[in-house]
């Protein structure tokens, strides 16, 4: 029985890119994946306190967003360091190829520690800004 070969540079990436609504779960583990959903419901979660609390900052409306992008990180980390043999055995068990990661998956790994690492700093600093000076600086 030959299946499909889940490339693991391949959810990782998509976790950086397209985590926030879900993309990777998806790809990992098909439409019936309930966290996927829940990643994927947080965009219209986030668009719709936009609009019924008008005018509140950004991080505020959209912050089941930002929480979903930011646990998207932690994924495509997670995912990016498990090893191909676990990797296999997990998302490919009827697959006649194996895995083999390369420098591709090394410099989305890294890129991924420094964006994250921003996003998260930023996140903290400017929700300290609004809960404790009602965002004066900004």
């Amino acid at each position: 029985m030959t299946s499909t070969h889940k490339n693991k540079t391949t959810a990782t990436l998509l976790a950086v890119l397209t985590g926030g609504i879900g993309g990777h779960r998806f790809y990992m583990y098909g439409k019936r994946d309930k966290w996927g959903w829940l990643h994927f419901i947080s965009l219209p979660i986030s668009l719709i306190a936009s609009h019924v609390f008008f005018g509140q900052p950004g991080l505020v409306t959209y912050s089941v967003l930002v929480l979903s992008f930011l646990v998207a990180l932690l994924e495509s980390l997670i995912i990016g360091l498990t090893p191909d043999e676990k990797w296999d055995a997990l998302h490919n068990p009827h697959s006649e190829y194996q895995s083999e990661s390369s420098w591709p998956l090394a410099l989305i790994l890294v890129l991924t520690v420094g964006f994250g690492a921003i996003a998260l700093i930023g996140t903290i600093a400017r929700a300290f800004d609004l809960f404790y000076t009602g965002g004066a600086y900004g």
